[in-house]
């Protein structure tokens, strides 16, 4: 498949990386509709060349949506995104990140079955910590969260349609995802949360003693992962690993290293204070990513320092900017 004139459907594409995969969807050629509740995307991340529908994908109304839009691929990336919020409430969860996920897939189902569903799942918390990172696709599955219950779950939904119904499905399984757009505020961008308090001078705060670790994945490169999901050929459909992918970098860096690399791109002293440990967090996390490259001809191609300082200068620009406008709004 090539982007010249297909069309594709964007779940949570005014999100922080629904966005960026709208975005490299259109300057390939795909025709893009969007389809956000706005809860947590904004507006202002939409594309200008996108079609956008304000509605939520656990509604009825996405049936017509995937009817009348004619897609040729769906990227699913309307999620809850916060480890912690699945942890205090796994219903809310659930009836988004499960419900959610089978909403989209009866809808593929009875508009025909001709669209290609590329999920947005999670290699971060989908392998818990019974086992030794870095993970390749077929390494246990045991999450340590709601969240990564539930992505799991949708998988294997999707797993089944492929099987059943004979959708085209794909799983990216995505590592600790971090650039532009992302949020600040809350708990599910830590990158976005550090940058936030450095811009503020204020410390910034690694839990428990700060070794748990991560691998960091650029969303750019995400965004290239699903346009790769998007137009290469496919393996067979079968057991639930065949068309899951690690994306990712296969590299471990722990939260107090992350803090340290931020500190140096952004040329600060930020102080770095700790924290009591948060329960249901797991404590390593690294994939292998060779199944993409040899799949999907995918490999990551932005480094953590380079992405850190891209992401940095983002955000400093838009504190600039939002700094100039209160400014400008109080002049006389």
């Amino acid at each position: 498949m090539t982007g010249a004139g297909a069309r594709a459907l964007v779940t949570g594409g005014a999100g922080f990386i629904g966005s960026h995969v709208a975005d490299l969807l259109l300057a390939e050629g795909f025709v893009v509709t969007i389809v956000d509740n706005l809860s947590t995307g904004r507006r202002e991340n939409v594309p200008a060349g996108a079609t956008f529908v304000e509605a939520d994908v656990t509604s009825p109304e996405l049936s017509k949506i995937v009817a009348d839009g004619r897609f040729a691929v769906v990227c699913h990336l309307a999620a809850q995104i916060d480890v912690r919020k699945s942890v205090a409430d796994p219903a809310a969860d659930a009836a988004i990140n499960i419900l959610g996920t089978i909403r989209v897939a009866e809808a593929v189902r009875a508009a025909g079955g001709t669209a290609r569903v590329i999920f947005s799942s999670t290699g971060g918390a989908l392998y818990g910590d019974f086992v030794t990172p870095p993970n390749d696709e077929t390494t246990a599955k045991d999450p340590e969260s709601p969240y990564g219950i539930a992505k799991l779950s949708g998988e294997l939904y999707l797993a089944y349609y492929g099987r059943v119904h004979g959708l085209t499905t794909v799983a990216l399984r995505y590592a600790n995802v971090y650039g532009p757009r992302q949020d600040p505020h809350g708990e599910a961008g830590v990158v976005a949360i550090f940058c936030d308090r450095i811009l503020s001078e204020r410390p910034m705060t690694v839990f428990g003693d700060g070794s748990q670790t991560r691998d960091y994945v650029f969303v750019g490169d995400v965004a290239r992962a699903n346009l790769a999901a998007a137009t290469r050929p496919l393996p067979a459909v079968g057991r639930l690993d065949a068309r899951g992918f690690n994306i990712g970098t296969g590299v471990e860096t722990s939260v107090v290293a992350l803090a340290e690399a931020l500190r140096r791109v952004a040329g600060s002293r930020v102080p770095i204070e700790t924290a009591p440990a948060r329960p249901g967090e797991q404590l390593r996390s690294s994939v292998r990513v060779a199944k993409a490259h040899a799949g999907l001809g995918w490999a990551p191609a932005v480094t953590l320092e380079d992405g850190l300082a891209t992401t940095f200068a983002w955000f400093a620009a838009r504190r600039a900017v939002a700094g100039a406008a209160v400014k400008g709004g109080g002049a006389r």
